[in-house]
């Protein structure tokens, strides 16, 4: 008779690092059993030592022992750490256990190890903080020159300058050194950190004569940074340009590149551009936040009537649909949020954007490449020649991308673009001035979107209040009826003292009708055709604003300035 203890199985052997390493075809035997011979000699490990015989990468080896042990790889260079999760951990401790905290999420910390098999080092730092430990994988040289880099002293930007300063003085270094030095990384890190949690959607960076000034672009106004000493100009843009990819030695010349960082888990990409100025270069980035862009027709803040004309719209088998506003004003939202809702396994959609600026599933999306002859006019020609059923055109710039997707539109395709107008009736006299025939822009044209981008009230601090009698005429509301309806915010902490949090879209959606048709044919001017299409009951950006603010979204004077 057999014992139930001899029946049972046995757990499964788990794999050393070797035969990991060949699995993964990182190594061959012979290479392991040279490593194996080594170790025995030395006694160091054996990940160690495969590294210092060129055979294999330490982040390769971290990442096949982040996989045996189930966690994340991550590579730090492309972390920005936040200063809150750096004070739960001391230093020392970091140090000893080859350990740094990288994100702060009560009630979870979440730590990067050279040694994700550390146990005690884990209880430690679950000890010391009282957060649950989320543990990721780094390599050790990662980990250990991120402490360095993190660990220097105070967290705050004055604190960095000053540092900065005193690297500068010294003057030994050149600007590549000092843009290589811990002082200024921390600077520029805490710079892009600050932009990403005050939810930035730009980073200016602007030499003047005495000093180089940050401001960050927030709910669409720009905002005072710190403004930092001009001895640091050099050091900070050439740190910037780095990152970039952009040649450092060129300074008169406007540059294009773009950097890529994590905060814990949400990607950030910036797009950075250069232009020389009297007082040295001047940068621009624009901050793109996967983790904000909410992909939905509902959250774009369209009434329930023409959430319903446009979502019937953008189901046409052809024609062209069109956005409309000024930089900025959530186009690329409203245009990847119609192909979101369309997308299917049964439609082909192509996109050509300039740039592109975040990825959807099952789409072709292609990029604007004009040194290599990739203009919006060529990439559409080779599109067609793709068999699409749906086209995106980032923008239809010139007349030779109008003509391209009028005749796509009229062959069967559904275009959708933008045009730079200030409302949805500008753009057919634009599209005409362009050098298209009325009766063409007429034929293919099946609906343009005016919007803009208004400030919402802050909730945390919002009250109730009256506008004055101007800007209740400027609205166009009955004087008399208006006692209190409004909200808007008094300033506080959370909005940083300016009453406003986020922004709301306002929208008007004109369909071409028959009417609206007939006045393109005649080349009627914008005002003409936006009495006709209100008289066939399209709500204007004004009249979608002042609905907004009546229900305490925004105030009317945010309104009555951006409609």
């Amino acid at each position: 008779m057999t014992s139930e203890t001899g029946d049972a199985k046995a757990p499964p052997r788990r794999k050393m690092l070797g035969e990991r390493l060949i699995d993964a075809g990182l190594v061959t035997p012979d290479q392991l059993d040279l490593a194996l011979r080594e170790q025995k000699r030395t006694g160091e490990r054996i990940g160690e030592i495969l590294t210092n015989l060129g055979f294999v990468a330490q982040e390769q080896i971290s990442a096949v022992l982040a996989s045996q042990a189930g966690v994340n790889f991550v590579q730090l260079d492309n972390y920005l750490i936040e200063p809150a999760a750096l004070k739960c951990v001391p230093e020392p401790l970091a140090r000893r256990h080859k350990l740094i905290p990288i994100l702060l999420e009560p009630p979870k910390l979440t730590v990067a190890l050279a040694n994700v098999f550390d146990v005690l080092a884990i209880d430690e730092v679950q000890r010391i903080t009282g957060y649950v430990v989320d543990v990721v994988s780094a390599t050790e040289s990662s980990v250990l020159a991120a402490i360095d880099q993190y660990y220097t002293g105070g967290v705050s930007i004055e604190e960095i300058v000053q540092k900065s300063i005193r690297q500068v003085e010294a003057g030994r270094l050149s600007e590549a050194d000092l843009a290589a030095g811990a002082p200024i990384i921390r600077l520029v890190d805490q710079v892009f950190l600050t932009a990403v949690q005050d939810g930035a959607t730009d980073i200016h960076m602007e030499p003047e004569e005495r000093v180089f000034r940050i401001r960050f672009r927030v709910d669409g106004k720009l905002r005072m940074g710190p403004s930092l000493p001009k001895m640091l100009q050099p050091a900070v843009t050439a740190r910037v340009k780095i990152l970039s990819s952009m040649n450092i030695a060129e300074t008169r010349q406007p540059q294009d590149g773009k950097i890529n960082f994590y905060v814990g888990k949400r990607k950030i990409d910036l797009r950075v551009s250069t232009l020389p100025t009297v007082h040295g270069e001047n940068l621009v980035l624009r901050v793109l936040d996967k983790s904000k862009l909410i992909l939905g027709l509902e959250s774009l803040g369209f009434d329930e009537t023409t959430l319903a004309r446009f979502r019937r719209l953008i189901e046409s088998r052809n024609g062209i649909i069109t956005v409309c506003g000024p930089t900025g004003s959530g186009k690329t939202t409203t245009l990847y949020s119609a192909l979101s809702y369309i997308n299917s396994l049964e439609r082909s959609i192509v996109t050509l954007e300039d740039p592109v600026e975040y990825e959807l599933p099952v789409i072709r999306q292609c990029q604007i490449n004009v040194k290599a002859g990739l203009t919006f006019a060529s990439g559409l020609r080779s599109i067609l020649r793709h068999d699409p059923d749906v086209i995106l055109v980032g923008e239809m710039r010139d007349g030779e991308t109008v003509e391209l997707a009028v005749r796509s539109a009229l062959t069967g395709h559904l275009v959708f673009s933008t045009l730079h107008t200030n409302d949805a009736a500008g753009a057919v006299p634009r599209l005409i001035n362009m050098g298209q025939e009325p009766f063409l822009v007429a034929s293919s044209l099946r609906a343009i979107i005016g919007q803009a981008l208004i400030r919402v009230s802050c909730t945390a601090c919002r009250e109730a209040y009256t506008p004055t009698a101007e800007t209740i005429e400027r609205a166009g509301l009955p004087t008399e009826s208006i006692h209190g309806t409004f909200l808007r915010g008094a300033g506080c902490a959370q909005c940083g003292q300016t009453g406003f949090r986020g922004r709301v879209g306002v929208y008007e959606l004109m369909e071409v009708t028959p009417m609206i048709a007939r006045l393109i044919m005649k080349r009627a001017n914008s005002q003409d055709l936006l009495e006709a299409a209100m008289a066939e009951g399209m709500t204007t950006m004004r009249q979608d604003g002042v609905a907004k603010a009546m229900r305490g979204l925004t105030t009317l004077e945010e309104v009555v300035q951006l409609t």
